[in-house]
């Protein structure tokens, strides 16, 4: 049994549908990307699986239990953290206690030091800057911030939306280096992301997502070779 599996969700704003009969899963231990281009529903999808939204139809179940129309606090509870799109960290605290705002749950905060050792040997520069404020650090510093704070709360998934947006190309690449390791910690994970190349060298499978719907799904070594998502999302 996967441990997320969207079943045919349908979900939208008002009268707007984002999403149509979407189904997707992301297995234990594995790394699954959502491609597609802008307005393709990828951020809608991500709202949908941390409780921001509702779906309208269909069904989302994670470790079995279904979370379609639990609010965000109660996903967050069940292990699924997100990091969202601009990063959205506490910028005039400082980089410990937007790590520390991470730890909110009760279990989490049980196990706030070890957490705290292992996020500072994953990202020795937050370990260097605990007391600068986190609106002073580069963008780079502030995605891993942001990543930080995630795994503060000690999820069984973790939820990337759009990471390499706003960042310096050269950043662009330590980002993917850094999610990679955070992978090679036995993390499972959907990213959402615009930079296809970048993202399909790190991902095990891929969604292509298209106006709301599912156009293809593959192993990402075989996605890239396709000339469909070549032409359209590498630029080649």
């Amino acid at each position: 049994m996967s441990m997320l599996e969207l079943r045919t969700v349908t979900a939208g704003y008002g009268q707007f549908t984002a999403l149509w009969d979407v189904s997707l899963a992301v297995e234990r231990g594995e790394a699954v990307a959502v491609v597609g281009p802008n307005g393709a529903g990828k951020t809608t999808l991500l709202r949908v699986i941390s409780g921001v939204i509702p779906p309208r139809h269909g069904d989302l179940v994670f470790e079995g239990a279904s979370l379609a129309g639990r609010p965000a606090h109660e996903v967050v509870a069940h292990g699924i953290a997100h990091v969202p799109e601009g990063r959205r960290l506490f910028p005039k605290l400082t980089v410990a206690e937007n790590l520390k705002m991470g730890a909110f749950l009760p279990r989490a905060r049980k196990a706030y030091r070890e957490s705290l050792e292992r996020v500072s040997a994953l990202f020795p520069a937050l370990a260097e800057r605990q007391k600068q404020r986190a609106g002073s650090l580069s963008g780079g510093e502030q995605q891993m911030l942001a990543i930080g704070r995630a795994l503060m709360s000690r999820p069984q998934l973790i939820l990337f939306d759009e990471p390499s947006m706003g960042l310096a190309p050269v950043m662009v690449l330590r980002l993917f280096d850094l999610i990679r390791r955070v992978r090679e910690e036995g993390y499972t994970m959907l990213i959402v992301e615009q930079n296809v190349r970048q993202v399909l060298k790190l991902v095990d499978r891929a969604y292509l997502l298209e106006v709301g719907r599912v156009r293809m799904e593959g192993r990402a070594a075989e996605l890239s070779e396709q000339d469909f998502v070549r032409k359209a999302y590498v630029g080649l």
